[in-house]
Formats: structure tokens, sequence, C-alpha cells
């Protein structure tokens, strides 16, 4: 039978139940069993991808085109396993659903309401991939803290199914915040003793309590949590901040998590952990003889997490490389003045990327970065609407298309050498209606892409509305753009390259999506081995 865990969070937001929730699930997975890991969210979106990114950060993207919240990058880059639409559910689904069922008359007219037919609902969703009997254990985040209005349903739930399924299979890992005062010189259990006081008011009894922390806490501090909170001291895990999330997996390793939950759940203890991987992994990263500083010319810099998995995408190619990959954000409207100014501004860069991202703001900010990087043989990696970008800028101060432009920008465009998709063009609704999911490229052989792959068939997911205009194809070729991979099916353009340049390469789909620990994004790793070879070229530059 599968197993349920259920992480949940109280006192305040943002305390890592999805850090915490991938650790704990990498570690069962160390041990040889099967795990995967959900998220409930209990806004009332369908899904996040109308969401903008200053609020919720990015929206990731699943191979099944499902537009997911960001903690789901986290489990694929623990896990090393790919996540689906069942990973993620928020309110807005559960009430669609039920809405839709009610007017089906599937409810035979009785009277719909949050109990039972939401949280059968909810428990529904839950159990599903369980139900597929493809795992051990299934681990559930619940978003949101403990206390909030629209988390009661799934607390309600969570009750229910720890009643119908029992407490061998079902458990609550529970994360809280235990506060430093520095002018008291002390660390305060109250936020935590209220936060489960919170939890049990909904008829959940915590099984294990994870505190995140400043400070080391002391026996004293366990017993008092064990008293008051009504856990066994050896149920409270200690969670220290540290300087990178993938520390967190050996944290609680150290701190007994794992073994604490098989013993809950009464599971044959199948073998030790082996983290060898993780750990040779850990080791590059802190030990590497080599930095390269990485400008991320992009529209939300505001909020890191907006482009979280390109961040986490550069980590694991620095370590692949030995390589601290310095990032450093870069608005692209502050790119919009004097070209002069401009090029001053980036030239202490090792490379560019220019970020994904939707709207004509900042645009030309982003199109002179690309002209730089182009003119002066920096390396470039332009991802989405960066590899449009490029595309622009080339047919602009190349290929000499005046007003070479998107559609996106001036949908009047008599030059729109990137477009929307004709598919696109009848569509009113923005959600879950763009190009999503995992599409086929065929590469050319010989070309950067293709030698980074080491392959010329390769999947990657998509997330856009606009596409290269084909009607351009020959000309931009003929002036030099190398169209270096292109969908099978369909023709569309997925990556561009220019021949006689150390690194520029553009690509329409989302690499950064399917970089992890375990598998780094082969094009993340070949363009910071780039920007290493122009340090070495001129290193008076940084």
């Amino acid at each position: 039978m599968t197993k349920y865990v259920f992480v949940t969070g109280g006192v305040t937001s943002s305390l890592g139940k999805g850090i915490i929730a991938a650790s704990l699930a990498k570690l069962l997975q160390s041990r040889g069993l099967s795990v995967t890991i959900q998220k409930f969210d209990p806004y009332l979106n369908v899904d996040p991808g109308t969401l903008n990114p200053y609020e919720h950060g990015e929206c990731y993207v699943t191979d099944d085109g499902a537009e997911t919240d960001l903690d789901l990058g986290h489990y694929e880059r623990f896990l090393n396993t790919p996540t689906s639409q069942a990973n993620n559910v928020t309110t807005g689904r559960i009430y669609q659903t039920v809405i839709e069922k009610e007017r089906r008359g599937d409810y035979l007219g009785k009277t719909v309401q949050v109990i039972p037919h939401v949280t059968d609902e909810i428990k529904r969703r839950i159990q599903l991939l369980g139900n597929s009997g493809d795992y051990d254990i299934i681990i559930t985040e619940l978003g949101g803290t403990v206390g909030d209005i629209e988390s009661l349903p799934y607390l309600e739930s969570l009750r229910q199914l720890r009643w119908e399924l029992g407490t061998d299979n079902c458990i609550t890992v529970h994360l809280t915040l235990i506060p430093y005062l520095a002018a008291a010189k002390e660390l305060k259990t109250k936020p935590t003793q209220h936060s489960v006081k919170e939890l049990l008011q909904t008829g959940i009894q915590p099984d294990i309590l994870v505190v995140r922390t400043e400070h080391p806490i002391d026996d004293a501090i366990r017993r008092k949590l064990a008293l008051f909170c009504n856990v066994e001291k050896s149920c409270i895990v200690e969670a220290l901040d540290v300087k990178t999330i993938y520390d967190v997996p050996l944290l609680m390793l150290k701190e007994g998590l794992d073994a604490t939950v098989i013993s809950k759940l009464r599971i044959p203890d199948r073998r030790n952990p082996d983290l060898r991987r993780w750990k040779d992994f850990l080791g590059r990263l802190k030990n590497s003889t080599h930095e390269v500083t990485i400008g991320l010319v992009g529209k939300y810099n505001e909020l890191q997490d907006a482009y979280k998995s390109i961040y986490e995408a550069f980590i694991h190619a620095g370590a692949v490389n030995e390589c601290q990959v310095k990032v450093v954000p870069i608005h692209s409207e502050q790119l919009e003045g004097n070209a002069q100014e401009v090029h001053q501004f980036l030239e202490r860069f090792d490379g560019i990327l220019v970020a994904p991202g939707f709207g004509e703001r900042g645009i030309e900010g982003k199109i002179e970065a690309v002209r730089y990087v182009r003119e002066q043989g920096i390396p470039f990696f332009g991802i989405c609407l960066g590899m449009q970008c490029a595309v622009v800028e080339f047919s602009r101060n190349v290929a000499g298309i005046d007003g070479a432009t998107s559609s996106e920008v001036d949908e009047f465009s008599d030059f729109a050498v990137i477009d929307l998709m004709d598919e696109q063009k009848n569509i009113v609704t923005k959600g879950g209606t763009m190009r999503l999911g995992a599409y086929a490229c065929e590469l050319v052989p010989g070309s950067y892409t293709a030698r980074a792959y080491g392959t010329t068939t390769i999947s990657e997911r998509h997330r856009h509305r606009y596409e290269f205009n084909n009607a351009y194809l020959e000309q931009l070729r003929e002036a030099g753009l190398t169209i270096a991979g292109t969908n099978p099916e369909t023709g569309l353009v997925e990556v561009i390259e220019l021949k006689d340049h150390p690194y520029f390469v553009g690509v329409q789909y989302h690499p950064e999506l399917k970089s992890t620990v375990e598998s780094p994004h082969p094009l993340f790793v070949s363009f910071v081995a780039a920007a290493m070879r122009k340090k070495v070229r001129s290193p008076s530059a940084n």
C-alpha cells in the first residue's frame, strides 16, 4: 500500500516547505524507495499560468504541458525525475471540477457543500498518484500556512485521510519557525506552540516537527517543544539556515528525518542512503577553482524567484565545470539608453543570458544587449524571448530588414520576423492556451547545440505564443544566421546560432526547466564553459 506524508507550515510563509519536502524525498529515494511529491495550493487560480512573476515567482512547466508552482522545479531538481499535471493542484481546479460535476447532475440533486463534496475531490486528487501503483511514498506539500481561511478544506481533507488510511500509512510533518530575539539573546518557541495549537484545532496532531532556526536548538528547547506540542522529542527536527538549499538533504539526514518517517510509517528499512553523487556535486560546488560573472538581462529581476530555474541551472552547470557562477541581474530597461553607456555597463561580464518574458516592456534593452555581445564576441545565450530578441537584432543590423520586430511589440508591423503562431490568432482566453510542454527538436549535426547535447534528437519544454516567422527564414539564413534546430513536425525554428562567434545560441524552448543536480543541462554547461574561455582570453576585463 502507498504511504502518505503531508508537509504543512505555520507561523509564516516562505519557510521552505518545498525544500524540506524535496530533501525528505531525496533521502527516501536514496534508500531505494519510489517517491514523488505533489503540491496543493490554496489560491483560486486554476493554475499559476496567469499569475504575475513578481507575485508568485516563475511558472514551472512539465512535460505534459501543465503550468505549475515553482516548487515542482525543486522536486525535479532534487529527485531527477519528471513531474506531471497530477503533481500540482489548486483550489481553483478543485472547485472547477466540483462545479462541473454539479452542472452535469453527478450529485443527484444534493446540496453541494465544502464537506463532503470539496473535501472528497481533494482526497481523490491526493490519492491519484498513489493509486497508480508506481510509488511507495507520496509526499504532499500543502501550500499556505495553518490558520489561513483558504487552507481549511485541505486540512479537513488531511484529517479525514488520516482517519481513513490509519496512522501507519499517513503522517504529518509540520514546519514552523523558532525566531531569535537579538535583544533578549534567546530563541522563542511560542510561535511554534501557537502554530501547533492552530493545527490541533483542525483535528490534526503533527507526528514530526521541523523547526527553522538561525541558531542551534538545545535539549531544553527540544523538551519544551515536546511537552507543549505533544510531539516525541526524537521527532523534533532542527532545520538550520544553510548557504545553499542543496545542503538541506544532508542536514535532514544528520537530524534523522528520513529514519523517523520510515519508523512512523513502519516501512522495512531497505538500505542506508546512497548519496555519493549528491556529495560529489556538493564537493564540486563548494570547492570550485574558477569563477565567471554572467549578466542576466531580464524584466522581472526584482524577484529572484521569477528566474528560479535559471539560477539553479547555473549552479548545476557551475559544479560540472568546477566554476563559481556569479549571476548579476540586469533590468532590461536599464539598457535602453545611450549605446556607449550600455557597452561600458556590459563589458565586465564573461557572458550574457537574455531571459524569457512577455510583453513589450524592456524589449529594446534586450535587443541592445544582444547587439553588444554579437559585435564584441561575448558568449551569448538567449532563452525564449531572449532568442526572439536575437532574431530581431540580427534582422535589423545584419540582414538589413529595417523595422524588423516582433508582433508581440507591434501587431501591425509589416516586418514581424517573430510572429504569433497561426493556431494562436483566434484564441481569446489566456490560461493554459500557449504552446506548452515537451516538443521534439532535430538539431543540425556539428552545431554548437548538437555538440553540447551529444545527439541530434532532443525533447524540450515550451511556454510561448510567438515563433520565428519562417517567411524570413531563407533571407536570414543567407545573411549568416544558422538555423541549428527545428521541430520535425511543424518546421518551426527552435535553435539559432552564429557560426563565427565564440558562443552565440538562442533557443525557443526553456532548457532551464530540465536541469537537475544529477543531470545538469548541457546548454548551461557549455555556456559556462564558453564564459570561462572568454575570461581566460581577456582577464583584465574583470
